[in-house]
């Protein structure tokens, strides 16, 4: 069995995760970084991302994580982000419908700022329906970690 690690998800609303992992894989500002048992200790800003959790069991399992920010500690890792979503939690018609909304505030735009925030809302939109259409047959969320 592979090293193991506590790992807790916390959003401003709700502990989303929390439970003993092997690894996980999540999108800092300048790239995709893996975390493994052992990692050395930093905190970094995150990027809206697909969070990958592989678990205690060794099953990889994904979320739609906001940015944030993740600390690697000695005793824990922890991932603080606006917001955490499974893919089963996801409301594919909203994801879609915030898509277009951006789609069309990057075609109206007159000021760089606003076509850079429609393109970052246009991300995070990709991102949920990405994470979404992974598990596209399944609307029962994921069984919750067994402690």
């Amino acid at each position: 069995m592979a090293p193991q690690y506590p790992f807790e998800v916390h959003t401003p609303y709700r502990l989303f995760y929390s439970d003993m992992i092997e690894a996980l894989t999540v999108t800092l500002i300048d790239g995709e970084i893996g975390v493994y048992a052992g990692h050395s200790f930093f905190t970094a800003p995150t990027r809206p991302c697909i969070l990958r959790i592989k678990d205690k069991k060794g099953l990889w399992r994904e979320a739609f994580v906001d940015g944030g920010f993740l600390e690697v500690k000695a005793h824990k890792t922890v991932l603080m982000v606006n917001t955490a979503e499974w893919p089963a939690e996801i409301d594919r018609s909203r994801a879609l419908a915030a898509k277009e909304r951006a789609e069309a505030r990057i075609r109206e735009s007159s000021f760089r700022f606003e076509a850079e925030r429609a393109r970052s809302d246009l991300r995070r939109a990709d991102l949920r329906l990405k994470a979404r259409d992974l598990y596209q047959g399944s609307d029962a969320p994921p069984a919750p970690p067994e402690s």
